[in-house]
Order: C-alpha cells, then structure tokens, then sequence
C-alpha cells in the first residue's frame, strides 16, 4: 500500500520541480535573492481590471493561492483582509482558478465571493483554467508565495500562514 503512495507523491514531485525549471533567473548583478525569476502572468480582477505581475516591478509581492472549496482558506480569510488593510511593505494578491481544480465558473465565484464577509481588502484575480496554478508549481490549497524586489520567486509554501509568519518571511527577503 506505502509503495501505491510513494508514486503519485514522486511524480507530483518531479512536475512541480519541471514547472520550476521552467523559468529564466534574474541576471546575477540585478538579483537580491536566491530563486529564479517568478512566472509573469496577467489576470483579471472580480472588477475586470487587468493585473500583470510585471506591474509590481521593484517591489515584494505576497500572492496567496486559494480556492472556494478550501476550508483552510476560508477559516484564514479574516486574517488576510487583516494583513491587506495594514498596508504593508508588500503587495498582497489572492488567485483563484476558475474553472480548474474543483472551483467553481467564474460567475458563480463572483457571485458567491461577493456573500463572503470581511473581504472588502481582498484583491482576487482569477486564473482562467489554472495557467498560473501551473506555472507556480501548485500542489495544494492554501499556497503562500513570496516574491522579491528583483522579481525572484523566493519561497513557495503550502499550508496555513499567520500574518506574523508572512512578515517575518518578508523581513529575510529583498
């Protein structure tokens, strides 16, 4: 039984590392950080404004990958509105996947998102099918990912992040 599950965990594995080798690095006098250079992507909000990641050039980046489904999301969204109200130091993005990974169409996201208390901080863009959840290498709902002032994709990482987490993760990153 242990070897039917170290196969499906292997081979995840081996995409995620594929997806990550995927990107070019940032050239060596211009990078801060150890990583390679994030995936650009460009997303619409629940607005219908478009966001490129390219847009936050020279500044950290925070993205919180999420989904509708996922009670550990849902349970932290307070705590998010929270850390995107305070104005940090960084820019605080959330994405989901329409139409991918069991979530629900967009329209039925954005009706559903706008019954959804304290979230009036919280930036959505919506991953049409999920390029993004696959340029970034996604295994998992909730995903925090980190991203430099040099565009590096710093630190990728599954699982619930409490907003002291998040600064502390930012305070090691340039």
């Amino acid at each position: 039984m242990k070897r039917y599950l170290a196969l499906p965990i292997f081979i995840t594995l081996i995409l995620v590392l594929a997806a990550c080798s995927g990107g070019q690095t940032a050239s060596t006098a211009e990078q801060l950080n150890d990583g390679k250079t994030a995936p650009e992507f460009s997303m619409t909000d629940l607005q219908g404004e478009t966001h490129a990641l390219s847009e936050y050039a020279g500044e950290k980046v925070y993205i919180k990958f999420w989904a509708s489904w996922c009670s550990i999301c849902l349970s932290g969204m307070n705590e998010l509105n929270t850390l995107a109200g305070e104005d940090p130091e960084f820019n605080v993005l959330t994405i989901v996947s329409p139409g991918s990974n069991a979530e629900k169409s967009t329209e039925s996201f954005s009706k559903w998102f706008e019954g959804v208390d304290n979230t009036s901080n919280i930036q959505v863009l919506l991953d049409e099918g999920g390029p993004a959840f696959d340029d970034y290498g996604i295994i998992g709902y909730p995903t925090s990912v980190f991203i430099g002032t040099d565009g590096v994709l710093v630190k990728s990482q599954t699982g619930h992040m409490s907003n002291e987490q998040i600064y502390e993760t930012f305070d090691t990153i340039q």
